[in-house]
């Protein structure tokens, strides 16, 4: 029986662009999905820790990244704390790929497509690949003998691809580019997509788990 029917009035549809937005993003993550406060038992599992260790070194590479970029190449090279900051973005970007590749291995070995999450999967292997490319163009960027190395080595091999022509690793500018801004943007917009699937399908339980059991 409808609304009207039942002699109630209709439920008014939402006119301001917040409430269109707050009704759409309750139909992508239901209510009590983004920030649970009870998970299941296997979640207290070591493997399940270094998604959340990806994203916090992630966010100290994005940090740092930022205010090497606002002090200048100069800054880094110079003072003691553009070292300091320089060595944390390098650092803390080694770690972000440890800790992404034993996530990655452990959803693997986990089948973490299971229950409707292959794009919650395809999403974190492409942010994977992403990741590699925008490290990549990082170490291009530094205008240093490894740099130059790295460059004229990696020349050939995306000449042989025909990329060559749009992606010029020999032009440290066009790489500081892609390393500051296009790649960080595409790479934000994925991360972000691959938490809310995560947080609209739950985390993926092990292959043999009982369901039911919460953590206490």
């Amino acid at each position: 029986m409808t609304a009207v029917h039942a002699g109630r009035p209709p439920a008014a549809t939402p006119t301001s662009w917040t409430a269109r937005l707050r009704e759409r993003l309750s139909h992508v993550v239901p209510p009590g999905q983004a920030l649970p406060d009870r998970q299941p038992a296997y979640m207290s599992s070591w493997i399940y820790v270094f998604g959340v260790l990806t994203l916090a070194a992630l966010v100290v590479v994005v940090a740092s990244g930022v205010l090497l970029t606002l002090g200048g190449v100069t800054w880094w090279h110079v003072s003691s704390l553009g070292r300091f900051v320089n060595s944390l973005h390098l650092w803390s970007v080694e770690l972000f790929f440890a800790f992404m590749v034993i996530h990655l291995w452990g959803k693997f070995w986990m089948a973490a497509w299971r229950g409707n999450r292959a794009l919650t999967w395809m999403t974190g292997v492409v942010a994977f690949v992403g990741s590699i490319g925008t490290a990549f163009t990082g170490y291009l960027s530094q205008s240093n003998f490894a740099s130059q190395w790295i460059s004229t080595q990696a020349k050939d091999g995306l000449n042989s691809v025909g990329v060559g022509a749009f992606f010029n690793v020999l032009n440290p500018a066009q790489m500081l580019l892609w390393h500051v801004v296009l790649l960080p943007l595409v790479l934000g917009v994925i991360v972000v997509l691959h938490v809310v699937l995560v947080r609209r399908h739950g985390i993926v339980p092990p292959i043999d788990a009982d369901e039911e059991e919460v953590a206490p």
